[in-house]
């Protein structure tokens, strides 16, 4: 028994173009209806899943986690993959975050993303406290629909359910730290007005994706869910016009292909100034092999200056101080009867003889530079 009516899934049939299109959390298929109903009447096969637990009673979502959500929308994508040659995912605030991990492991199956006030953190307190109160309150009161246009349809529960909601923590953590991992085209959709999603989770989105081709359509006039709001036609022409760019080839996965074909000019440049002739007195192998000689460093090798006079008394009483310490700590010979002093005393001088003339003044060269 349903608490939603017209909550089962919707399967429309069309070209051998799929759109997997994924509601929220505690929502249904309705809240995404226009949105996949426009879409397959733009010609493309879509499908709309139930998710588990949602478009019943909220007690059901209480008895399920973030992996039946994500298992069921895998099921779905691999069952539209079989049945169409190319497959977009399109997800809403939580389905985003699905919609994000299904492209994170099944990015290269997938043609491009869509993605519609996609929820995939909140910083509200109240959700560190989720893990401690779940154990005693089953749910809580559901806000108001987000929806500024008025008599919109029914199309989630009206409580939130607790367990489910910390479930969908986890969720939100594994996405947010992989979003490094889509790659593929993307249209990130969010409400200036949202008052359930934060904005700001689109814009970690776009920051932190690898896509190349990033499409941002930001819409003024609707609250959190645009399909059963003022832009729902809008939010339609915006979706169709991305994925017929992405079939046309004018929006792509990646840029290899332009850097590719970069760094093939910069080759032809390259070998078009050097010959391969053999009849020329170089060849393009003899111009390599002298520009790395040209290119290879050699080290300095300065000439050490012969030691002046006091340099070298420096270096016997260095020797000489060295030796008489020696003696006495070996073979206890004292000659002067001051035990290891003299021998100190000695290497010390010698030290400071041999410092003092290595950097005398006349040895200075002045540069010019000013310190």
């Amino acid at each position: 028994m349903s608490d939603i009516p017209n909550s089962e899934s919707l399967v429309l049939p069309g070209g051998k173009v799929g759109v997997l299109v994924l509601h929220g959390f505690t929502g249904s298929p309705v809240s995404v209806t226009p949105w996949a109903q426009g879409l397959n009447k733009a010609g493309f096969t879509v499908l709309a899943p139930r998710l588990p637990g949602h478009g019943t009673k909220w007690e059901d979502l209480n008895a399920t986690t973030w992996e039946d959500w994500y298992s069921a929308a895998e099921a779905d994508f691999l069952e539209l993959r079989r049945k169409c040659d190319r497959v977009f995912v399109a997800g809403f605030s939580v389905g985003g975050a699905l919609a994000l991990r299904l492209a994170q492991i099944h990015g290269s199956q997938m043609e491009g993303l869509i993605l519609l006030n996609a929820s995939i953190y909140d910083n509200r307190k109240f959700f560190k406290l989720l893990p401690a109160i779940k154990t005693f309150i089953p749910s809580i009161p559901g806000g108001p629909s987000d929806v500024a246009a008025p008599n919109s349809p029914r199309h989630g529960y009206g409580r939130t359910p607790l367990r489910a909601l910390n479930s969908l923590r986890s969720l939100w953590k594994l996405v947010e730290r992989d979003l490094y991992l889509v790659d593929i085209p993307l249209l990130v959709g969010y409400s200036i007005n949202d008052h359930v999603v934060d904005p700001a989770c689109s814009e970690t989105i776009i920051d932190n994706v690898y896509s190349v081709d990033i499409r941002e359509v930001i819409f003024e006039k609707s609250f959190h869910n645009v399909s059963l709001d003022y832009e729902s036609d809008a939010l339609n022409e915006e979706t169709i016009e991305f994925i017929h760019d992405v079939l046309t080839g004018e929006l792509r996965r990646d840029g290899e292909q332009d850097e590719r074909e970069l760094i093939d000019a910069e080759f032809s440049a390259i070998v078009s100034g050097l010959s391969l002739d053999i009849s020329e007195p170089t060849t393009y192998l003899d111009e390599l092999e002298a520009n790395e000689e040209a290119e290879k460093f050699t080290p300095p090798n300065p000439r050490i200056p012969p030691p002046d006079q006091y340099q070298r008394a420096g270096l016997v009483g260095i020797i000489g101080g060295l030796l008489l310490i020696f003696l006495h700590l070996i073979f206890g010979l004292d000659f002067f009867g001051t035990g290891p002093w003299i021998g100190i005393l000695g290497f010390m001088a010698g030290i400071g003889i041999y410092i003092w003339r290595t950097a005398r003044p006349e040895d200075d060269i002045d540069d010019g530079a000013i310190l």
